[in-house]
């Protein structure tokens, strides 16, 4: 059983930057993918980005590809979603995710296993 714990969220102005991470208590093997999904009132969850443990390969949604970088530490068995130029538009609870095979799914039903989330507030 894979358990993932966010943390890293809060309150921040537009323009401003925040750093989640995602500690994964299993060992990550390198077929593994973590994701980052997010949620905002009232909408669906979409897809944020993701990266393939083995090779660091990453996806991102478009709105978010220029501010926003996925990265990982092997030796700390953790992901980080590195978020700059943050707009009001990216308030949300995020989520991690991770998924077995090395398939970049952009699909919250592909990833088998769910953080609880962390709230990010982007105020105008």
């Amino acid at each position: 059983q894979v358990q993932l714990v966010e943390s890293g969220g809060g309150l921040v102005q537009a323009g401003g930057s925040l750093r989640l991470s995602c500690a994964v208590s299993a060992r990550t093997s390198d077929d593994n993918v973590l994701g980052w999904f997010r949620q905002a009132p009232g909408k669906e969850r979409e897809f944020v980005a993701a990266i393939r443990w083995s090779d660091g390969s990453t996806n991102y949604r478009d709105s978010v590809k220029v501010r926003f970088t996925i990265s990982r530490d092997n030796a700390k068995n953790t992901v980080y979603l590195q978020m700059n130029s943050l707009k009001s538009e990216d308030t949300a609870v995020y989520y991690c995710a991770a998924r077995k095979g090395g398939v970049i799914w952009s699909m919250s039903s592909a990833y088998e296993y769910w953080g609880q989330g962390t709230q990010v507030t982007v105020s105008s």
